[in-house]
């Protein structure tokens, strides 16, 4: 019973996060190019009265983790072939961070890992046996593609608290992101502690001519294979009458 008197004083004492998102649903067209999501929300101190340590706010944006094969390309007489591969269990297709100060400067490695706070502490899993040296490569080589993809980003500057109070950041969110759900989650951090935590959900799916293409993709793969070697073929031989004309 003291155990858990202790730990309901301690719920009671801490603060909670009030959080929101500008927009709660993307929309993909043919002219989509990227967009600028705000985070924002506010931080809810117990009797209103704010604590004599300062609080830092990370917020992330992470799609669902799925299995990915990771394949390493070497030249082999002239000729770019695939030399090496590893399989992981779960990786983000989309992860970005932002943070009120560097993550080292917010909390310990332990904490950063458990959290998953920054590309160096994502936890790709191998599905077999890989040496440290190995998976070190691997792991440095997904994130440099999706780095370079704009599907992975940091930025250790993006968030501003306003009178310990009031937070907001602004993420990018990249015109490769994959369609599905990104949570938005945020953590309220002092004294290497993360004392609340709040999440949003977005959603991100494909409107117009893009989602039309994609369900039938999907539902009727037969026949869009069919129409879209047809349309091919269609656009070849225009081209080539095109050509012998001139």
């Amino acid at each position: 019973m003291c155990v858990a008197l202790v730990a309901s004083d301690a719920e009671a004492t801490d603060p909670q996060l009030v959080p929101d998102v500008s927009q709660t649903e993307i929309e993909i067209r043919y002219s989509f190019a990227g967009e600028k999501l705000l985070l924002f929300g506010a931080i809810l101190y117990p009797d209103g009265n704010l604590p004599d340590a300062d609080v830092d706010i990370v917020v992330v944006l992470k799609s669902p983790s799925a299995p990915i094969t990771i394949r390493e390309k070497s030249q082999v007489g002239g000729i770019w072939l695939n030399v090496d591969a590893v399989s992981m269990r779960s990786a983000p297709t989309f992860y970005a961070i932002g943070s009120s100060r560097p993550i080292g400067d917010i909390v310990d490695e332990r904490t950063a890992a458990i959290y998953e706070l920054g590309l160096d502490n994502l936890q790709l899993s191998p599905t077999g046996f890989v040496s440290p040296e190995e998976l070190g490569r691997f792991e440095a080589g997904l994130i440099d593609l999706n780095r370079r993809n704009r599907l992975y980003s940091e930025d250790f500057g993006a968030v501003s608290i306003r009178e310990g109070v009031l937070y907001r950041a602004s993420l990018a969110v990249p015109a490769r992101v994959p369609v599905g759900r990104i949570t938005a989650e945020t953590f309220l951090i002092s004294n290497g502690r993360v004392l609340a935590v709040a999440s949003r959900d977005i959603v991100v799916r494909k409107t117009g001519f893009e989602r039309f293409v994609a369900i039938a993709a999907r539902q009727y793969g037969f026949l869009y294979g069919l129409a879209a070697i047809l349309i091919s073929l269609a656009f070849g031989y225009a081209a080539s009458a095109y050509f012998a004309r001139r």
